[in-house]
């Protein structure tokens, strides 16, 4: 299946665009998606370690199964004070 991923703040600017178009496997989970974009990607490799990643609007974990039709978002973790 064809999915996009939305890019957000530096992962935007390391892969110089807002979004990432990829060919997946049906049945893929978000630990395997973060490995096929360090190994595609290597811009974002080092970020894949700490990013969070929405599914259709909440947040999800590395087991969680990406459905069709999904819109996936990827953000750098966020601190402030």
């Amino acid at each position: 299946m064809n999915v996009k991923v939305l890019l957000f703040a530096t992962l935007r600017d390391r892969a110089g665009s807002k979004f990432l178009e990829l060919e997946i496997p049906d049945a893929m989970n978000v630990g395997d998606l973060k490995h096929r974009i360090a190994t595609d990607f290597p811009t974002l490799r080092e970020s894949m370690n700490s990013v969070l990643v929405a599914i259709n609007r909440e947040y999800a974990f590395d087991e969680g199964l990406i459905p069709v039709n999904a819109e996936i978002a990827m953000f750098p973790p966020v601190s402030g004070g």
